[in-house]
């Protein structure tokens, strides 16, 4: 709360924002500096800590060079035999005065491996047996000086390394060996390095490529295998030699060097802890840190004070600005001051004479909006950003049944219905929140009023570019409207219960071929397994007339139609015959609709074909009757001019049937009549005609036959009917058949003379003796 009020005084921000742009300009100078001086820092450190490695272990390789050179010059004059050498061994040693500088301890060692002679005497080593070392091993084996890796010694345990020289007669046969020791805590080799410090703490170690420490600044370990598990130093084991900033085992940034060595397979190691290495940066961050502190403290009175002698004259404005607005000052403001100042001065004057224009205008319309709604048919209401009512016209007092003194500060939501108020208010203040209009149709009611009224309220927001000012309110007496609507939605639910129980299927599509609405019954055409409202009735079916397809624009274009008898194939597959009617609503016009109106016509058209039938065959043998013979005879006529092999007409008429009817009876008769009447159907083609004129008597047509072919049938059917028996109660019964056959010429006209001809033939065969086939030769022409 005190640095919000702190925060409140323009002179305080400013001085605020001058304190904050000097520490920000001083903290990006400070850590350029930083970053710069720490990357020069860490590059002379790196350079300063590979340099101490490289002369280290540059000594070390000199100084072990050097006493294997000295070893090897007095090896090369102790060549004699075996049998000397063991016995001047301990005069040879005493001798060898110059090598005590160089070793803590010099052995002669005969072939087998034992200490013959020693100095210093103090070390007590002759007669000790060390052909089990690893230096004599390798000494007396490959017969060159070698430089041993570090061991305990017998002396004390002491860890030390051994440089071996082998010794040979005049004859090069090995006789033994001269060792050097070298103490790794003695002061001949790696005791003054050990102390060696880089800084204050970085420090040196020396350690074998096989994991041994030989030295250690920081810890003084010895013959230690490596704790420090670090990357760096695991790589040194395996050859690598270079500088890098890396992490000690303890977590500690330190800056790395690693040196190898020539003459042994040691490497040196030098370490310096980086925050040590960077001491100089880190002071001069102090240093700086402790000049910006005391540049601040000087800023920010001498801000605080100028920047209070510039902000006066605003203040003053303030003063002027606060008595305008309440009226007690009539002049327009003013103060000296800077160009700015004066600028807020003179937008203020301006403004404030802008708003009284802007009062005056908003007051001329606010009475022209009055005595406008005064006559306006519908009711209009005028409220605050709350909702509270301001003003409404006279219209809107006779819905509410109060005056505008009763309503005027009331809330506009006092006047609607209790059961649908809590709707009312979500949705209208959902609406202005997204900057809509409010559209809802509910009940009014005033507390005076009867019955409540239903009305149609449009709500918008009175708003100008700075702010919201209101809302204005429509209100449009419903009620009959509602009425009206009422009545409409029952007349058009009476319809749909008729259409709905109505076997003929009733639907109406748009000029699109949008299906609009369609009855229960409409479902079994279309096909349709849901859903068919909103789906183009012509991809829905397909209708066709007298074999043309009736396409969409033909029913849109053409008048009403009454039963007119269509095929409707839909999109299962399903056939239906239609008596299909269609009417036109607003033709020409907008919202034109078409209405099909679908009756099943399947029944109809099976009974009609039922009679046809009927009609042409013969009810016992289901063959043609003498009708349907006389016109494919007929037809058939008519197609002689235009064949090349002549047609032929075979009668039969049966001999010896009455007594089948007579002994038998009817029934047996009728079998044997259809019995018959199969075995002439299964002689002759399909494209034949067989039919039953009368009593026991056929007739066969055959088309394009000839003579010849109608010969040999004729004999086959005769045979056939000759061959057809029928036991009946212990008796057989069967008929035979004489047959007549003439031939049809393109002369023939009248199909009484060829079967008169026909005919002939078949009472010829009866005279004969029946059972037999008459052929009667056409006229001549």
């Amino acid at each position: 709360m005190l640095i919000g009020r702190w925060l409140g005084s323009l002179v305080n921000r400013a001085v605020l924002l001058v304190v904050g742009f000097v520490v920000l300009t001083a903290l990006l100078v400070a850590l350029a500096g930083a970053l710069l001086s720490r990357s020069e820092l860490e590059q002379q450190a790196a350079t300063q800590v590979e340099t101490i490695a490289q002369l280290v272990a540059g000594e070390l390789d000199d100084k072990l060079s050097q006493r294997l050179d000295a070893l090897s010059h007095v090896a090369e004059s102790l060549t004699m035999s075996e049998a000397a050498f063991e016995v001047r061994a301990k005069i040879l040693m005493r001798r060898q005065t110059a090598l005590q500088h160089l070793f803590d301890g010099v052995y002669l060692i005969d072939a087998t491996g034992k200490v013959i002679a020693e100095n210093p005497e103090t070390l007590k080593m002759i007669g000790t047996d060390v052909s089990n070392r690893s230096y004599f091993r390798i000494s007396s084996e490959q017969l060159a000086p070698l430089i041993s890796e570090p061991y305990r010694s017998h002396y004390q345990g002491r860890a030390a390394v051994m440089v071996a020289v082998p010794l040979f007669d005049h004859n090069k046969r090995f006789i033994g060996m001269l060792g050097g020791a070298i103490s790794l805590a003695g002061e001949h080799l790696i005791e003054e390095f050990s102390d060696i410090r880089i800084g204050k703490t970085g420090y040196l170690a020396i350690v074998t490529r096989g994991g041994m420490v030989l030295a250690n600044g920081r810890t003084g370990e010895v013959m230690r295998p490596i704790s420090d598990a670090n990357p760096l130093l695991q790589d040194a084991m395996g050859g690598f030699e270079g500088t890098a900033r890396t992490r000690s085992s303890e977590g500690e940034s330190i800056i790395l060097s690693v040196q190898q060595m020539s003459e042994v397979p040691w490497f040196v190691a030098a370490v310096w802890p980086a925050r040590e290495a960077y001491a100089p940066a880190t002071r001069i961050k102090d240093a700086f840190l402790w000049v910006l502190l005391v540049v601040i403290l000087l800023i920010v009175p001498m801000a605080m004070w100028r920047f209070r002698r510039l902000m006066a004259p605003l203040g003053e404005l303030g003063q002027q600005v606060r008595e305008r607005h309440m009226g007690v000052r009539n002049n327009p403001v003013g103060v000296s001051g800077s160009s700015e100042i004066s600028q807020v001065a003179d937008i203020f004057n301006m403004v404030m004479d802008e708003r009284d224009d802007v009062l005056s205008s908003l007051a001329e319309r606010e009475a022209f909006f009055r005595s406008l709604s005064r006559g306006a048919p519908i009711g209009i209401v005028q409220a605050d950003v709350l909702g509270r009512i301001e003003f409404v016209n006279p219209q809107f007092e006779n819905i509410i049944g109060l005056r505008l003194a009763e309503l005027s500060g009331s809330h506009l939501f006092d006047c609607v219905c209790e059961s649908d108020r809590d709707a009312v208010i979500q949705g209208w203040q959902q609406a202005l929140e997204e900057q809509e209009v409010f559209r809802g149709r509910f009940q009014l009611q005033g507390p005076n009023a009867g019955s409540p009224v239903w009305c149609q309220v449009m709500t918008a927001i009175l708003e100008t570019p700075e702010k919201v000012m209101g809302t204005i309110t429509v209100v449009r007496d419903i009620s009959h409207e509602l009425a009206v609507e009422e009545a409409l939605r029952d007349e058009q639910q009476r319809a749909e219960i008729i259409l709905g129980v109505m076997q003929d299927g009733v639907l109406m599509a748009d000029t699109g071929g949008v299906i609009r609405y369609a009855n229960q019954a409409a479902a079994r055409f279309l096909g349709a397994g849901g859903e068919y409202v909103g789906k183009n009735v012509f991809e829905l079916v397909g209708i066709d007339h007298e074999d043309q397809a009736l396409s969409h624009e033909w029913f849109l274009g053409g008048n009403d139609l009454d039963s007119l008898y269509v095929t409707l194939r839909n999109a299962s597959g399903d056939l239906f015959d239609v008596d299909l009617s269609m009417i036109h609503i607003r033709q020409g016009r907008q919202n034109e609709r078409l209405v099909f109106v679908l009756r099943d016509d399947a029944e109809r058209r099976r009974q009609e074909e039922r009679l046809s039938w009927e009609a042409t065959h013969d009810s016992l043998t289901q063959l043609l009757n003498r009708r349907a013979f006389t016109a494919s005879l007929n037809k058939c006529l008519g197609d002689m001019p235009r064949q090349d092999t002549s047609s032929v007409l075979m009668l039969i008429d049966l001999d010896h049937f009455k007594p089948v009817n007579d002994e038998g009876g009817h029934l047996l008769g009728d079998e044997m009549l259809r019995r018959l009447s199969d075995l002439f159907k299964d002689s002759v083609r399909q494209s034949d005609t067989v039919a039953r004129l009368g009593g026991d008597e056929f007739g066969i047509i055959l088309p394009a036959c000839g003579m010849d072919r109608a010969k040999t049938l004729a004999e086959r059917i005769r045979a056939g009917v000759e061959a057809l028996k029928i036991e009946h109660e212990g008796r057989i019964f069967g008929v035979t058949a004489s047959i007549g056959v003439t031939e049809l010429l393109p002369t023939d006209r009248d199909p009484k003379d060829v079967v008169a001809r026909a005919d002939e033939g078949a009472y010829a065969a009866k005279s004969k003796g029946r059972n037999r086939v008459v052929v009667i030769p056409a006229p001549e022409q």
